[in-house]
C-alpha cells in the first residue's frame, strides 16, 4: 500500500516536472515579448496594447490568406487559377478602389469611436471567416463578395490603426519607431500565423477560415483594452489634399491646412511610397503566376513561392528595423535612396534575368519588401515633422489609403502581363522609374531646405 502510495506521489511529481520543463520555453518567451512590447514606456502609454493587438489582426489576415489562395491559386491549372484571380480582382479590388477613398473621410467622422472601430473591423472579420468557410471548398462566387467584405473591413482597421499610433506615443520613442514596432508584431504574428494555417489546411480547407474566426474574436475583445485616449479627438481636425479656400471659410479665419500646404515633403514623399507600394502589388501577383509556370532552378513551383515570400519577408523586416535604428534621420534622403536601390536592382533584374532568374527575382522581392518598409517609415516621419498636430491623424488615415490603392493599380497590371520574366522585370523597374521621375527631384529639394532651416536654427 505504501509502495503504490509512494509510486503514485514520485509519478505526480514528474509529470508536474515534465509539465513546468513543458511551460518554461513558451512562458520564457513570453515575458521576453512582454519586456520588448513595453520597453520604453510603450507599456505605461498604452502602445503595447496596439502592438498585441496589430500581432492578432496579422496572424487572422494570413490565417484568411491562406484559405484564400489554396482555392483561388493553388487548387487549380494556372490558366484556370488567372482567371479565378482575376474575378478576384475585378469583384474584391474594384470596388474596393472605389470605397477606399471613403474610408478615411468616414473614419474621420468618428473620432470618439476609434476603440470600436477597431472592434467592428476584427468582428466583421470573424464572422466573414465563418460564413466564407462553407465556400472555400468548392469556390463558389459568394467567396467573392465575403472576401471584399475581409478585405474592406482589413483596411480600415490599417487607416484606424494608423490614426491611434500618434495617440499613444511614449516621450521616449519617435513615431518611426512606434510605427517600426507595430510593423515587426505583424510580421513576426505572419511568421508564426503561416505554418499553422498551413498545418490546419491539412485537415480540411475550412480550417484556417475557424482559427482565423477564433483570432479575429479575440482581437475584437482585446481593442477594448486600448486607452481611453485613444477615443479622444482634441484638437484633432480633418486633413485635405488642399487648403480651403480662405472665402469659404466664416469669420475670417485662415485656410485649414491640408497636404499640399505642410511643405513638398509630405506630397513627395507619398508619391515615392505609391510607387513603392504599386511595385509590391505588381510582384506579388506576376510572379506568383510565372513561378507557377517556371520555377526557379531546381526547385518545384512551391519551393520557389516560399523562397521568395521569405525573401520579401526577410527584406521588409529588414528596412523595418533599419528605419528604427534610423530614427528618422533626413527621411526625403531616405526615401531617395530607396527609390534609387528598387530602380537599381529592377533594372539589373531585368537585364540579368535569362542569365541568373533565381538570384535576380529573389533579390528583386527582398529589396521591394525592405524598400517599401523603410519609405513608408521615413513617409511617417515627414508627416509627424510637417503635419499640423490638429490634422496629424487624418492625414495618416488619408495617406494609408491612397498606399493601399497603389497597391491594388500594381496588382491589377501584375495579373494581366504574359508571363515572361524579362517583361515583368522591366515593367516593375518602370514603375519605380516614374514614382522616381515624379517624386526624387522635390525630395532632394525638400532635403536641402530642411538642412538649410536646421543649419539657420544651429
Amino acid at each position: 500500500m505504501a509502495a503504490a502510495r509512494y509510486g503514485g506521489n514520485r509519478a505526480r511529481r514528474t509529470g508536474r516536472g515534465a509539465g513546468r520543463a513543458l511551460r518554461v520555453p513558451f512562458t520564457s518567451a513570453g515575458r521576453g515579448l512582454r519586456r520588448m512590447t513595453h520597453a520604453h514606456g510603450a507599456g505605461e502609454s498604452g502602445l503595447s496594447k496596439l502592438i498585441e493587438l496589430h500581432a492578432v489582426n496579422s496572424a487572422g489576415d494570413m490565417m484568411i490568406t491562406i484559405a484564400l489562395a489554396s482555392t483561388v491559386f493553388f487548387s487549380v491549372p494556372t490558366d484556370q487559377a488567372r482567371g479565378r484571380v482575376a474575378l478576384y480582382l475585378a469583384v474584391t479590388m474594384a470596388p474596393f478602389a472605389l470605397l477606399a477613398p471613403v474610408v478615411g473621410p468616414l473614419l474621420d467622422r468618428v473620432p470618439h469611436g476609434r476603440r470600436a472601430a477597431m472592434a467592428v473591423a476584427m468582428l466583421a472579420r470573424a464572422l466573414l471567416a465563418l460564413t466564407m468557410a462553407g465556400a472555400v471548398a468548392t469556390g463558389g462566387l459568394q467567396l467573392y463578395p465575403e472576401a471584399l467584405g475581409v478585405l474592406v473591413a482589413s483596411k480600415a482597421y490599417g487607416v484606424v490603426r494608423s490614426a491611434v499610433v500618434p495617440r499613444l506615443l511614449p516621450p521616449q520613442i519617435s513615431l518611426v519607431k512606434a510605427n517600426s514596432r507595430v510593423t515587426l508584431a505583424g510580421l513576426l504574428a505572419t511568421g508564426v500565423a503561416a505554418p499553422a494555417g498551413g498545418g490546419l489546411h491539412l485537415i480540411g480547407p475550412s480550417w484556417p477560415l475557424y482559427g482565423a474566426f477564433v483570432v479575429f474574436a479575440t482581437g475584437t475583445f482585446l481593442s477594448f483594452s486600448l486607452p481611453h485616449k485613444v477615443d479622444s479627438a482634441k484638437g484633432e481636425g480633418r486633413a485635405r489634399l488642399a487648403a480651403r479656400d480662405a472665402a469659404a471659410v466664416s469669420g475670417g479665419t485662415p485656410p485649414k491646412p491640408g497636404l499640399r500646404t505642410v511643405g513638398p515633403s509630405v506630397l513627395h514623399g507619398l508619391q515615392a511610397n505609391a510607387a513603392l507600394r504599386a511595385l509590391s502589388g505588381f510582384l506579388t501577383f506576376f510572379l506568383a503566376f510565372l513561378l507557377r509556370e517556371q520555377p526557379l532552378g531546381g526547385l518545384g513551383p512551391a519551393a520557389s513561392l516560399g523562397l521568395v515570400a521569405v525573401a520579401a519577408g526577410t527584406g521588409n523586416a529588414l528596412g523595418t528595423a533599419v528605419g528604427a535604428w534610423l530614427k528618422a534621420r533626413d527621411p526625403e534622403a531616405i526615401i531617395a535612396g530607396v527609390l534609387g536601390l528598387a530602380l537599381s536592382v529592377t533594372v539589373l533584374a531585368a537585364v540579368f534575368y535569362e542569365v541568373m532568374a533565381p538570384v535576380v527575382v529573389t533579390a528583386a522581392a527582398a529589396c521591394a519588401g525592405l524598400c517599401q518598409a523603410l519609405a513608408k517609415l521615413s513617409l511617417d516621419a515627414t508627416i509627424q515633422r510637417d503635419v499640423p498636430e490638429a490634422v496629424r491623424t487624418s492625414a495618416f488615415a488619408r495617406s494609408e489609403t491612397a498606399l493601399q490603392l497603389s497597391w491594388v493599380v500594381g496588382g491589377a497590371l501584375g495579373i494581366s502581363l504574359p508571363l515572361i520574366g524579362v517583361l515583368g522585370m522591366a515593367v516593375a523597374s518602370g514603375l519605380v522609374a516614374l514614382g522616381a521621375a515624379v517624386a526624387v527631384r522635390g525630395l532632394l529639394q525638400a532635403a536641402r531646405q530642411v538642412g538649410g532651416r536646421r543649419a539657420r536654427v544651429a
